[in-house]
């Protein structure tokens, strides 16, 4: 086999969570001055951390964002998702299939990530191994977060399969020299999807998570 350790990004890839996010931050953005709708938020700053996606926008309105806005988004956020998300589809029995040490690398905030795997069943599958984009200098698409992880996990970059849904994700993990599989079966996804991630750089793609565990032998 050629790896020892799977990196699971968390957004779209262990959590559906991305329609519901698009939209939380279209709402909030639009009433915040920045009007723009969830499909370029999901054009835009998919894979990206909050951090960038922040700063491009306060960077074109000239001005930062009120104090509040930081507040004010993780409140509904945290609302939507104890509402509304759910867990990739079969991720559980996949999980359960793999054998090999695994670890979550997303661009969450660390406190978002454990929600959301908390919310979803899926926090201990995973505990204490959850890194986040806050714990390095530059999130994704730069390699920084995945050679963190790596090195957390006390295993080479070249031995590291990650799962990734985003074309940031793809780039990062190809930039730290690790082996990415795209998955594009989350409920966000388009039709061409799989091409994206390909061309981004994804060994090979899939769209349903019970096809993991052969594509890793």
């Amino acid at each position: 086999m050629r790896y020892d350790l799977i990196i699971f990004d968390c957004d779209g890839v262990l959590v559906d969570s991305e329609v519901i996010s698009c939209q939380v931050h279209a709402e909030m953005l639009t009433a915040h001055g920045y009007p723009i709708s969830a499909e370029d938020v999901h054009a835009r700053f998919l894979g990206r951390s909050a951090r960038a996606a922040r700063d491009e926008v306060e960077a074109e309105l000239g001005h930062p964002l009120p104090e509040a806005y930081g507040t004010e988004i993780r409140a509904l956020m945290t609302r939507r998702f104890t509402e509304l998300l759910q867990p990739v589809a079969a991720i559980h029995e996949t999980l359960a299939a793999l054998t090999l040490p695994m670890c979550v690398a997303s661009s969450g905030t660390l406190e978002r990530v454990q929600s959301s795997l908390r919310i979803t069943a899926l926090h201990d599958r995973f505990a204490p191994h959850i890194f986040s984009a806050t714990q390095v200098r530059h999130g994704k698409p730069a390699p920084d977060l995945f050679l963190f992880a790596a090195a957390q996990m006390a295993v080479p970059a070249a031995r590291c399969l990650v799962i990734e849904d985003s074309v940031p994700g793809i780039t990062g993990a190809r930039a730290a020299g690790m082996t990415v599989f795209g998955f594009h079966g989350g409920s966000h996804c388009r039709p061409d999807e799989a091409a994206r991630l390909q061309q981004a750089g994804a060994e090979a793609t899939f769209n349903d998570m019970r096809q993991l565990p052969g594509m890793i032998q």
